[in-house]
């Protein structure tokens, strides 16, 4: 955030949404946010899939390696690389509009739960 957005780090108008994983929510991490006052959107639980890397990013750059093999490391990576620049911003922003609206959904339901 700070070399890409300096301006949403430095007005901390972001938030950052992760997937509870334990290295995610390890005492050091949880401390660098809280200085940094970081707005964390909290992840339900039992619901892994919400992370947009989980459930656009991964599933997109997955189905374009399909059926390919690959003889080193390196060329993995050129090809991500590669499949990563041809992705439309726009692409992203609705990615990022749809997990809006499916962790909404997601609260409401949980709601009614708790």
């Amino acid at each position: 955030m700070r070399r890409k957005r300096p301006e949403a780090w430095t007005n901390n108008t972001w938030m950052l949404h992760h997937d509870n994983a334990p290295a995610h929510t390890s005492l050091l991490i949880r401390e660098f946010l809280t200085k940094h006052e970081t707005t964390v959107v909290s992840q339900p639980p039992y619901s892994p899939d919400l992370a947009p890397a989980d459930f656009f990013l991964f599933l997109k750059l997955k189905s374009s390696l399909k059926g390919h093999q690959f003889q080193t490391v390196e060329e993995i990576e050129e090809n991500l690389i590669w499949d990563l620049c041809a992705i439309l911003q726009n692409t992203f922003q609705d990615a990022f509009q749809n997990w809006k609206k499916t962790l909404g959904a997601v609260y409401q339901e949980w709601r009614g739960v708790l």
